[in-house]
């Protein structure tokens, strides 16, 4: 538009003072200037096009950026979900793992008191001994009259491989010969001994509640046998290993009690010299 306002101007000054001008000038410089108008015309209707798609561009722009935003908020929003339900379930997951360790504390307590229960039980009935030596010599007494000779072989034998796997440690092994020996021979002059040495298979693997177990049938089914006392002092000496020091102190009494001038009852002094 500028240009335009100037060529005028120009055209203006020029007219008066060239008086001799021809028509033919006149219509080339009018010619021209049409054509200027003209490309100027199409200049800013290409501005105006180019203005309108920029414009247009930039709206869907807009549009666009608060979709995202919009979804932005919505993903803000179900993060800030996930996150509570997260710290929910730790709390819950807490919760559960502190039950879950307070349930074994207790079934460990009962266990342990239900254990010590029968062995006082089964402690506080040694005194019947008289009626169970009665039967045990009974059944004895059968057993002889019905095995024989091969009998007799089988058991020694038997008994023999057994407590040569103890002495070599073997003591699985071992516990497995004997307690098959004792199933086939209950009640012979090798039986207290084979029950003892499973017990001591379990002492030795530190399993000291099974092997308290097994020492007592010993006390209980071989009265008799000259196991019982290492049977009790074994007791003792497994109680002191599970910690359980007045257990101990109960039975080491009274292998001194009961077997006052044996190896056993030397020991067991000596044993409770050291519970404090």
């Amino acid at each position: 538009m500028k240009i335009f306002l100037r060529f005028l101007l120009i055209l203006g000054l020029f007219v008066p003072f060239s008086g001799c001008a021809t028509t033919g000038d006149l219509q080339r410089v009018q010619g021209s200037l049409g054509n200027k108008i003209g490309d100027h015309d199409s200049e800013i209707s290409e501005l105006s096009e180019q203005a309108a798609a920029n414009k247009k561009a930039v709206d869907e722009l807009r549009t666009k950026q608060a979709d995202v935003n919009a979804d932005i908020t919505v993903i803000r929003e179900q993060l800030q979900q996930l996150r509570g339900a997260v710290d929910q379930l730790q709390k819950e997951m807490a919760d559960i793992r502190s039950r879950a360790v307070e349930t074994k504390e207790l079934k460990e307590k009962l266990d342990q008191t239900s254990f010590k229960i029968n062995f006082i039980e089964n402690f506080l009935g040694i005194g019947k001994k008289d009626e169970r030596t009665a039967g045990n010599a009974e059944k004895h007494h059968k057993n002889q009259g019905k095995n024989g000779v091969k009998a007799k072989t089988d058991k020694e034998s038997l008994y023999a491989a057994a407590y040569d796997l103890y002495k070599e440690g073997k003591y699985e092994r071992a516990r497995g010969e004997f307690q098959h020996f004792l199933k086939a021979f209950p009640q012979t002059e090798y039986s207290g001994n084979a029950q003892f040495w499973i017990g001591e298979c379990y002492y030795f693997e530190k399993s000291y509640e099974k092997a308290i177990l097994e020492y007592e049938k010993v006390i209980k089914n071989y009265p008799e046998g000259n196991k019982v006392p290492q049977a009790l002092l074994k007791q003792g000496l497994s109680f002191l290993e599970l910690g359980d020091k007045a257990s101990a102190r109960l039975i080491l009494q009274n292998v001194i009690k009961d077997y006052p001038n044996t190896s056993q009852a030397r020991v067991a002094r000596s044993k409770l010299l050291e519970i404090k």
